[in-house]
């Protein structure tokens, strides 16, 4: 294995370490926080605001510094989205992204982590997430 897929993979390992800690101690591999967030007419619960408030500082402060390097660590150029068209994929994988993570409470990260756990939801939910993802892209081409 080379140098950069090593490197590649520990840094990939570390960030999933990383933001995986980050989840468990944030409370957000708990469903009943993200609900309580999404739930604007009950008992709302703003905990997801300020981790996502917490993300996008350390985002933006590390991209500052970051963006300034030449390069990445392990690549030979910054891989940075150009597209900023709105299709019909964008907007039905965002819809349904949407209604699953509210009505389950688990986006993929938080899911992941959650396993350590060993919750049976998550257990069930974590396979359906990866079958969704198989099924996406044959299924891309109806829309």
């Amino acid at each position: 294995m080379s140098k950069q897929k090593l490197g590649n993979l520990a840094s990939a390992l570390a960030s999933g370490l990383v933001f995986g800690m980050g989840m468990a101690v944030s409370g957000m591999t708990n469903t009943e926080r993200v609900q309580g967030f999404l739930d604007l007419t009950g008992q709302w619960d703003p905990t997801l605001a300020f981790v996502m408030g917490a993300g996008l500082l350390v985002t933006f402060i590390g991209y500052t510094f970051i963006l300034k390097n030449p390069a990445p660590l392990f690549a030979d150029t910054f891989s940075i989205p150009t597209r900023r068209d709105i299709d019909k994929a964008l907007i039905f994988g965002a819809v349904l992204f949407g209604v699953g993570w509210g009505l389950v409470g688990y986006c993929p990260g938080p899911a992941i982590a959650g396993l350590s756990y060993g919750y049976s939801a998550t257990l069930l939910f974590v396979p359906m997430m990866i079958i969704g993802l198989l099924l996406a892209k044959p299924l891309a081409k109806f829309l």
